[in-house]
């Protein structure tokens, strides 16, 4: 077992887009420049020029590669060309079909195509169409979860699928530290993708009540109560907070659009009003009853305990699963 970087970049510590403008070029730069590859995470509307200028502001922050998520529930065929136009390193997908007219147009264009799955079926279908990797995402992971398996009983299976592809697989969901770095490296994964512990960086444009809430809260629940219409059929892991707890039990024909209006925010250039229930998780700008509103965190949030420098979470995890390999592995033999 052994380190190692992973689609050209220094390290295989991915940081995951975080919806809908956490991973800002602040954050997605400060991964990149500590050598771990930084997602920032394309608007779920056409708005290609709002998208290269977020791009280009990021390459003004970093003279490294990074990359860029798109859900593909969304709108996003104009934005995915700007991408393209501006070859970042990395397209991550997620949420869609992911085709093989798409996975080649990025290829023309230089650029790698890693889309994230939840399921054995869905990796065998971006197997097929040529992706360079594949984000492996266990039901522990924070904010929108499409698969129903646990990480670890998930992740060797599609390691054995993709077999001698020679496509590294990255796990995600409920890693937070370098133990589950280790132990998704001992399954076979190459690399690991963290959200929530990226949420809780100084860089990150979450609103500091929003960091701070996961630092003191340790419990999780998979629901479906936020986005219903926005998102329909995309349940969620968010923070049990006490307004979660109020709620848990929201009739299943209620959703967001004829909720009250507990806050407004600036999302992606544009001022949007925040309905209960509506799922957006609190930005830096976001003014009103942010206890009401999301939070999303993965099942391992109980193990951040401080809100730290992006470039440090990459440091330390390397650092620590080194030290770990050597100690506990090493000596074993």
């Amino acid at each position: 077992m052994a380190l190692k970087g992973i689609l050209g970049f220094e390290h295989g510590i991915v940081q995951a887009p975080l919806g809908p403008d956490i991973s800002g070029p602040e954050l997605v730069a400060a991964v990149a420049n500590a050598g771990g590859i930084g997602l920032l995470r394309c608007p779920d509307r056409e708005c290609p020029d709002y998208v290269r200028e977020m791009i280009r502001k990021t390459k003004t922050l970093t003279d490294r590669p990074f990359g860029i998520g798109v859900v593909l529930a969304f709108p996003h065929e104009v934005n995915v060309k700007t991408i393209l136009e501006e070859k970042v390193a990395v397209l991550q997908l997620y949420w869609g079909e992911c085709s093989k007219e798409l996975v080649d147009d990025a290829h023309r264009a230089g650029v790698k195509v890693v889309p994230q799955v939840g399921s054995v079926e869905e990796a065998r279908k971006v197997v097929d169409v040529g992706v360079d990797a594949i984000i492996v995402q266990g039901h522990e992971a924070g904010g929108h979860v499409r698969g129903k398996d646990g990480l670890f009983s998930l992740l060797p299976r599609v390691v054995d699928l993709v077999g001698e592809c020679n496509i590294p697989v990255i796990a995600a969901g409920g890693i937070v530290d370098a133990r589950g770095y280790v132990a998704a490296l001992s399954l076979g994964a190459q690399g690991v993708c963290l959200g929530t512990r990226f949420v809780a960086t100084h860089e990150s444009y979450a609103h500091p009540i929003y960091k701070r809430k996961l630092i003191e809260y340790e419990k999780t629940e998979y629901t479906d109560i936020f986005g219903r219409a926005r998102w329909p059929g995309a349940p969620q892991r968010v923070l049990q907070t006490p307004f979660f707890d109020d709620w848990r039990s929201l009739p299943s024909h209620e959703n967001e659009v004829d909720q009250p209006i507990i806050g407004r925010s600036t999302i992606h250039g544009v001022e949007k009003e925040i309905r209960r229930f509506a799922g957006t998780v609190p930005n830096m700008t976001t003014t009103g009853d942010l206890e009401s509103m999301a939070m999303y965190a993965g099942q391992s949030v109980g193990l951040i305990k401080e809100i730290l420098p992006a470039g440090e979470v990459v440091k330390s995890l390397v650092e620590e699963a080194q030290i770990l390999i050597l100690q506990k592995f090493n000596n074993a033999t």
